[in-house]
């Protein structure tokens, strides 16, 4: 991998990362119990601030391409991963979180006309072999719900990933924009969502601001902006495998803020998970079986925002 596509990859890997330490930030920062006006107030106030940047609105058909991908990387994703998040184990959602590159592999074929080499679909499954190893503990216990949701959630961000690649951005728009126009999709089905299962938010606190910023800057605005780029530059595929980086993360988070350690199968298991990583950089090749090339313009979740649900210590 050159130099350049080194740093592009590098610079969209802190999205992820980001979203590795969204757990850490809930729990010691934000209210409990209330995950939808958390997914809320990541997407309305990050969409807003950007949009007022870029000052661009969509024009002609990408208004429903702004919906569709909205729905799929924010408004749908978000809920998903957070039922899944609160059902399951930790370890367990970040281990369906990481079967994304390989449903992104899938996906392409038909959407792009790529196909993934073997080499490709074999980092996926040590990616996923290396993330149960770092993340997953005995005896968890499995929910059907919590399940279905969490795969669901991250089909559909894989799909959004792929939609993404393929639409590209329209003329004149900037990453920005693309960016603030998806949040804001799905922040006009979150908000009412939230307001009528959750009711009115509650009096927040100083610390509950910083850490609303912190998500809604960071983790959400910057975060996404860095995503989108990798995908445009990268490729869908090589840049699923960065959602890697979720789960390595937050359990490195778990080392410094927890006072958690390693054991020897966790270690190879970031080994694992880290040389998928780098592995899965490599560019997927046009499909012959439909002679068809990728879009040349590409431009979210997650995997991605990989919300809490990649916490490989303790349920949300």
């Amino acid at each position: 991998m050159d130099r350049k596509r080194a740093a592009i990859a590098a610079t969209a890997a802190l999205a992820p990362a980001a979203w590795g330490t969204t757990y850490l930030v809930t729990t010691q920062l934000l209210p409990e119990g209330r995950p939808l006006l958390l997914a809320a107030l990541r997407a309305l106030p990050a969409g807003l601030l950007l949009l007022l940047i870029g000052r661009r609105l969509p024009k002609g058909r990408w208004w429903g391409r702004a919906a569709v991908l909205g729905m799929l990387n924010i408004g749908l994703f978000f809920p998903l991963m957070f039922v899944g998040a609160y059902r399951l184990p930790g370890g367990v959602a970040a281990t369906i979180g990481a079967i994304q590159p390989l449903l992104v592999a899938g996906f392409s074929i038909g959407v792009l006309g790529v196909r993934p080499g073997r080499r490709a679909l074999l980092a996926g499954l040590v990616g996923v072999g290396g993330v149960a190893l770092l993340v997953l503990k005995s005896g968890a216990k499995l929910d059907g719900l919590g399940i279905a949701a969490m795969v669901a959630g991250v089909a559909l961000m894989a799909m959004g990933t792929v939609l993404t690649r393929r639409w590209g951005r329209p003329e004149g728009a900037t990453l920005l924009d693309l960016t603030a126009w998806q949040l804001l999709a799905g922040s006009v089905f979150l908000v009412p969502l939230a307001a009528v299962v959750e009711g009115a938010p509650p009096a927040l606190s100083g610390a509950n601001l910083a850490g609303f910023a912190y998500l809604g800057l960071f983790s959400t605005a910057l975060g996404y902006v860095l995503w989108f780029r990798g995908i445009e530059r990268l490729g869908a595929g090589p840049a699923s495998f960065l959602g890697l980086v979720n789960p390595v993360v937050a359990t490195v988070g778990g080392l410094l803020v927890l006072g958690q350690t390693l054991t020897p199968w966790q270690v190879l298991g970031l080994l694992l998970a880290l040389g998928a990583l780098l592995v899965g950089q490599s560019p997927s090749r046009p499909a012959t079986a439909t002679g068809q090339a990728p879009a040349p313009l590409s431009v979210p979740a997650p995997s991605s925002d990989v919300l809490r649900a990649a916490q490989p210590v303790a349920r949300m």
